[in-house]
């Protein structure tokens, strides 16, 4: 069977853009929650004079370092959502540390773009019709529909760079990075493609959403005026999850592919799972079949939860998740998980939304590679159904082989990968 590898990884994130931002902002255990500086959060929901309702929360975790227009002209930036040039950023590091920055006519043929993103769009489409809502329709975009789409984050990154192999945007919520990662390994096994530039971008940090979220009670509203604490999944004082937002993406190749033009492969995608509950549109009511993914991508992979040295949770820091999440390890690994390191990488950067799968993927091989387990932090007094080792507070020096990055998501998706350390 082929093997898929990463040989190249891109970042733009709430703890700073670029790889080597990206490794320090974890070990050193940053928060990236602030106020929210895109829109302002305070003013009346609607924005009309006699609506005098503001968002419940006024925090999130934005690209604060991230330059648009250094990836755009102010003329295209003016007719696609934030996503993109976040997403042609993050491919354009990946393609380089690849040692794939210069590509012939042949290459751009023969490599494929296939992302995850859970609100594609959306953003722009927000912004676009609230122009109509307003009755100013004279800066409603001709591109109001198909920049909106979730299928244009791959097709930009595809332009951008030239690249006329297969494009395609998976959209299943928080899980949709991980499924896309999941769906390049199944193409470099079958023999479909050889090089697949694959990961996740979100920014879904918009008032709409932002309010939306409030409603359903998903997000913190009583931790505004110290936003670095907001975030703390597993904690007994967890309130719900800080929307973030960000671009992960990675070169992914066949393994003979790589080793023929000398690249060096960082990690082995060894296996994924992928299971659905059928239960409801946003709500876990039981562990099962999280479980059951995690042990898909555990037989996928061909190997023992004995051999997993890191777990990297979903651990969005909701009431109902989290305790799931740790029934569903505990399920999975069985009485390994009571010794097993294992961090939520929210608790740094928020929830990126279809982006989370990438980020901790992203995050693992940093773990990997410089050997530490990132921490989980604000996990001051854990839930007492939470009660693995989710490294609190603070990194620790680790050296991990093998792990497994677990995703969950909106309409009781589950889906989960392992990777291997490539020496």
């Amino acid at each position: 069977m082929k093997r898929a590898v990463i040989t190249g990884i891109g970042v733009v994130s709430p703890l700073g853009s670029g790889w080597n931002n990206w490794v320090e902002g974890l070990r050193a255990g940053r928060s990236a929650t602030r106020t929210i500086s895109l829109f302002d959060a305070i003013r009346p929901i609607s924005g009309r004079e006699d609506d005098q309702e503001p968002l419940g929360c006024h925090i999130a975790a934005e690209c604060r370092d991230f330059e648009p227009d250094r990836w755009m002209e102010a003329r295209d930036l003016n007719r696609v959502p934030r996503v993109v040039p976040m997403a042609i950023a993050a491919a354009q590091e990946a393609l380089h540390r690849a040692g794939l920055e210069h590509l012939s006519d042949a290459q751009k043929r023969d490599i494929a773009v296939v992302l995850g993103s859970g609100g594609g769009g959306f953003s722009f489409a927000e912004e676009q019709f609230g122009h109509w809502y307003r009755g100013d329709t004279t800066k409603l975009s001709p591109y109001a529909v198909s920049s909106a789409i979730a299928g244009m984050v791959s097709s930009e990154v595809s332009i951008a760079y030239g690249l006329r192999g297969r494009s395609h945007t998976l959209s299943n919520g928080c899980t949709s990075s991980t499924d896309a990662l999941g769906n390049a390994l199944d193409l470099i096994r079958s023999g479909r493609e050889r090089t697949i530039i694959c990961g996740g971008a979100d920014a879904p940090i918009t008032p709409a959403t932002i309010a939306a979220f409030c409603l359903m009670r998903a997000v913190p509203t009583h931790w505004n005026d110290c936003p670095e604490r907001a975030c703390r999944p597993f904690d007994i004082r967890r309130e719900g999850f800080v929307l973030g937002e960000g671009s992960w993406i990675f070169v992914v190749e066949e393994l003979e592919t790589a080793l023929g033009r000398g690249a060096r492969p960082l990690v082995e995608i060894a296996g994924y799972g992928s299971t659905c509950e059928a239960f409801h549109r946003v709500a876990l009511s039981e562990p099962d079949e999280a479980a059951r993914a995690m042990q898909m991508s555990l037989q996928d992979a061909n190997i023992a939860p004995e051999q997993i040295d890191y777990v990297n949770l979903h651990g969005t820091g909701t009431q109902l998740n989290d305790p799931l999440e740790t029934a569903a390890v505990k399920l999975a690994l069985g009485t390994h998980g009571q010794s097993t390191l294992m961090s939520a990488t929210k608790s740094q950067i928020g929830h990126p939304q279809g982006a989370s799968g990438a980020a901790g993927v992203a995050a693992t091989i940093a773990a990997m590679h410089n050997s530490f387990a990132p921490p989980t932090l604000n996990l001051d007094e854990a839930d007492p159904r939470c009660d693995l080792d989710y490294v609190p507070h603070h990194a620790r020096a680790a050296s991990i082989e093998a792990a497994l990055c677990n995703c969950l998501g909106f309409g009781s998706k589950n889906s989960a990968l392992v990777l291997k350390k490539c020496p």
